[in-house]
């Protein structure tokens, strides 16, 4: 959101509700472009998704008002949130973020607590047949770099939150309930390309 634009994630919704279909939210991501969807949906408003190929068009958009607020990764937009010149209204994380603490979770921002967490994630998957052994070695390294404080530190410090999965069984379920979750939401929204 710009910085001369509604001051919570409440008025931006009431907003859009007062002014139906003239909105637009723009979005990079498919993460972004699916939590944009889904928050539109939850909230009950009507605005239209402007998709974008990355960060540097969104923040182009937004400075210069040619979408109303934007859906992006915290990296790639905190140096125009310090900066003054975007507001941080929340973020798709349900968890703590150490850069901006006073920032609330979109869920409880708008008081949709159904809206659940939307945020980006990174994993590592191998080949159907990869044996297990392989599979766990890979596993410990991983969990092993995330579990370093300087990489922890590192990783903060731009807006990204590490959390390794206690298994790869446990990784899988949650590919394969993200995946139901997210085509459940691009099937609502209807007839929409994401390219």
């Amino acid at each position: 959101m710009r910085s001369d634009g509604p001051k919570t994630v409440k008025e931006l919704i009431a907003k859009a509700r007062a002014n139906p279909g003239k909105l637009n939210m723009g979005a990079g991501t498919i993460t972004s472009r699916l939590g944009a969807l889904l928050f539109a949906k939850t909230a009950g408003i009507d605005v239209a998704l402007v998709p974008f190929k990355g960060s540097a068009e969104i923040g182009q958009a937004v400075l210069a008002g040619t979408v109303d607020f934007a859906l992006d990764s915290t990296g790639t937009s905190l140096p125009l949130i310090t900066g003054g010149y975007y507001r941080a209204l929340a973020k798709y994380s349900n968890r703590p973020l150490p850069i901006l603490p006073d920032v609330p979770s979109l869920s409880v921002a708008a008081e949709l607590p159904q809206l659940g967490e939307s945020s980006t994630w990174v994993g590592l998957a191998a080949p159907a047949g990869t044996p297990t052994a392989i599979v766990d070695k890979i596993h410990r390294e991983v969990a092993r770099i995330y579990a370093d404080a300087e990489m922890i530190a590192k990783l903060e410090k731009i807006g990204i939150l590490p959390v390794a999965s206690a298994t790869p069984a446990e990784f899988d379920a949650f590919i394969r309930s993200e995946t139901e979750r997210w085509s459940k939401v691009l099937k609502d929204s209807g007839n929409i390309k994401l390219d």
